[in-house]
């Protein structure tokens, strides 16, 4: 079975939809939220969150994301664009999407879509996680690439949502496998031992704890992604704020609207 090079690199990535994606990047143990889903292994459909996106104390954009069921599993959609400031050097309409289902109590990706629309730069990529088989399929401008890939890994998008349902503490390191730019290897998160807390969109200041991925995939103006994200210490984790250090600075990503039925705060 052929295979593409680890080291190919994607063009033309936005910080917008980037800091997203080191961000989802970031956290999950697969015994963890195995354990810890009851029943529905994706509960938060309906939730929609909402977030600007900053470079420095320069506003970039806005990101997205919403939680919605389907006939057999569940869709996350994040769509990210530039402001009007920007729009005019470097128009940015990026959309990704994932797709998985409820195995066995545990979340499994089916797809991950990336549409990037940024400015004369335009390109798709598809990988379909074909977990029956044991292989994932990554097409992008044409080609398609297999690879081997067991059943239970994660997309970034979907592992970011299955690290909400475990029951995270300070000082814990938890590791997860996943799938991203045509590599699979076993992620490192580490949850610091001190929380901090941050002025969350409904008017409260909320205790968070401060989640650190050690990345293999590399990141946009840097060699490999560094990435911060806070998350409200409760049963939801919802992620409050996000930071990517990267070789011109830092990108931050605050949540700035936040809806969902399960949660009332």
């Amino acid at each position: 079975m052929s295979k593409a090079m680890d080291g190919r690199k994607n063009k033309g990535i936005s910080l917008t939809a980037h800091l997203l994606m080191l961000a989802l990047l970031c956290l999950f143990p697969v015994s963890g939220w195995a354990q810890g889903a009851t029943g529905d292994c994706m509960p938060f459909a309906g939730e929609r969150m909402s977030f600007s996106i900053d470079w420095e104390f320069i506003n970039a954009g806005i990101a997205d994301m919403r939680v919605d069921h389907t006939a057999d599993g569940y869709r996350i959609i994040t769509r990210s664009k530039s402001n009007r400031v920007l729009d005019m050097f470097h128009k940015v309409r990026d959309t990704i999407t994932s797709e998985g289902i409820c195995r066995n109590g545990s979340i499994q990706s089916t797809r991950f879509g990336l549409v990037q629309n940024e400015g004369r730069y335009h390109s798709r990529k598809q990988v379909r996680f074909l977990w029956s088989k044991g292989i994932v399929t990554h097409i992008q401008n044409g080609q398609t690439d297999f690879y081997d890939v067991s059943a239970g890994h994660l997309n970034a998008v979907d592992a970011f949502f299955a690290v909400r349902t475990m029951k995270l503490s300070p000082g814990a390191i938890v590791h997860v496998p996943l799938f991203d730019s045509r590599k699979q290897y076993l992620l490192e998160v580490a949850v610091l031992k001190t929380t901090e807390r941050l002025m969350a969109p409904w008017g409260k200041r909320v205790e968070c704890l401060v989640i650190e991925p050690r990345l293999e995939t590399r990141g946009i103006f840097s060699s490999k992604g560094k990435v911060k994200v806070w998350l409200t210490n409760d049963a939801r984790h919802i992620p409050l704020k996000m930071v990517a250090r990267i070789k011109f600075g830092h990108i931050v990503a605050r949540l700035r609207k936040y809806t969902g039925s399960m949660y009332h705060p």
